[in-house]
């Protein structure tokens, strides 16, 4: 794990309730100042940090004098309304201290489900770490109520580091980290330093509930944990307040429960592009293309494309066929087929004239893009 998070260059941080709100007082300030300094560390180092936030409902009930955690669900999304105004706030003023762009996303888990959507969201974030903003991320708790029902930002913190192909996922959490079991129930619990992520006795081993002030318990955290590792992203559960716990991290001291992603990013990345996605459409592209694609890994451009078969929407999966038809490649398609007409045998210069709108240069990024 020193190595993994060493020389990790895209970085997921979450960070929950009970840290961000003081145990449920309102935002920290101090420490979200602190979080936000180490992050430009981080970024000074030429790493690239998203934040995924909790916070939003309980700053909510501060700030419309509530006490006690309301069970109504339009309650609850009200108070996330309000709340996100006052997260918001305060991590754009702390990253703005640190010389350091700040930007709110709010997602739903039907974000990341969609392909477009996906794309769409996936295209922001990494257009966004380009410009030296941390994108500040939380669930939209206003219009969805899976979350506030049955969760914390765990999972989302998982489903972020996948969309932005993260090298490594961090949950900062108000617990050392992982045992064996409940430490204030068996004198004998063990604490668990390093495991492999997705064992099954993990989950065993996580069992209780979270704060008052958050929903999320150990469980959610290593099943995040699981489902980051499907993309080849290892993750670390730390305390949040421990000094400079993400500088520490990423110079190799060993803190908090390690869960070691068994599959390597790139690997993970293309057999989950195999294993999960349907086949939509497909185009022809000339020996140039092919020879780019198959031999030396770029990505497709519509300048190379000679015909495009079928109907699809962007974001859904197409084959690449060279000129022979035989099918070289699949990926995650950028524009619809009938604007992949438009563009076919094009320079990407051109795109804004024939769409009325640019959105990436690639018909299929590299990234998205698996060999046959």
């Amino acid at each position: 794990m020193t190595s993994a998070l060493r020389n990790a260059r895209r970085i997921v941080v979450k960070v929950g309730s009970s840290l961000v709100t003081n145990e449920g007082r309102g935002v920290d300030a101090e420490a979200v100042g602190n979080w936000c300094r180490q992050m430009a560390v981080l970024a000074g180092q030429g790493r690239e940090v998203v934040m995924v936030s909790s916070g939003a409902i309980a700053e909510g009930m501060k700030r419309l004098g509530w006490s006690v955690r309301p069970k109504e669900v339009h309650e609850l999304q009200a108070a996330a309304a309000v709340g996100q105004m006052g997260l918001a706030q305060i991590y754009e003023s702390k990253l703005r201290e640190y010389g350091m762009g700040s930007a709110q996303v709010l997602l739903t888990h039907a974000d990341l489900a969609d392909r477009e959507r996906y794309l769409n969201a996936r295209s922001t974030l990494l257009t966004l770490l380009t410009h030296r903003v941390i994108p500040v991320i939380n669930e939209n708790d206003t219009v969805v109520v899976d979350e506030i029902k049955f969760g914390d930002n765990d999972t989302l913190g998982a489903l972020v580091a996948n969309l932005v192909d993260a090298d490594a996922l961090v949950i900062l959490t108000d617990q050392r980290g992982l045992y064996s079991a409940d430490p204030r129930k068996d004198p004998n619990a063990r604490f668990i330093d390093e495991a492999r992520a997705g064992t099954p006795e993990l989950e065993r081993m996580a069992g209780g509930s979270g704060s008052s002030i958050g929903r999320g318990g150990m469980l959610t955290k290593i099943l995040a944990a699981k489902r980051a590792a499907s993309s080849g992203a290892s993750t670390v559960i730390a305390y949040g307040r421990e000094s400079d716990v993400l500088v520490r991290l990423v110079d190799g001291e060993a803190i908090g429960t390690a869960l070691i992603a068994p599959t390597q990013k790139l690997a993970a990345r293309k057999q989950w592009m195999v294993d999960h996605l349907q086949l939509r459409g497909a185009v022809l592209v000339d020996a140039g293309a092919a020879h780019k694609v198959r031999d030396e890994g770029k990505s497709l451009l519509p300048i190379g494309v000679t015909e495009v078969q079928g109907e699809f929407h962007r974001g859904d999966v197409i084959a690449v066929r060279g000129p022979d038809g035989v099918e070289l490649a699949r990926g995650l398609a950028n524009y619809g087929s009938s604007e992949a007409r438009l563009i076919a045998r094009r320079p990407s210069s051109e795109f804004e004239k024939l769409l009325g709108y640019t959105a990436e240069p690639e018909l299929i990024h590299r990234d998205n893009l698996v060999l046959a």
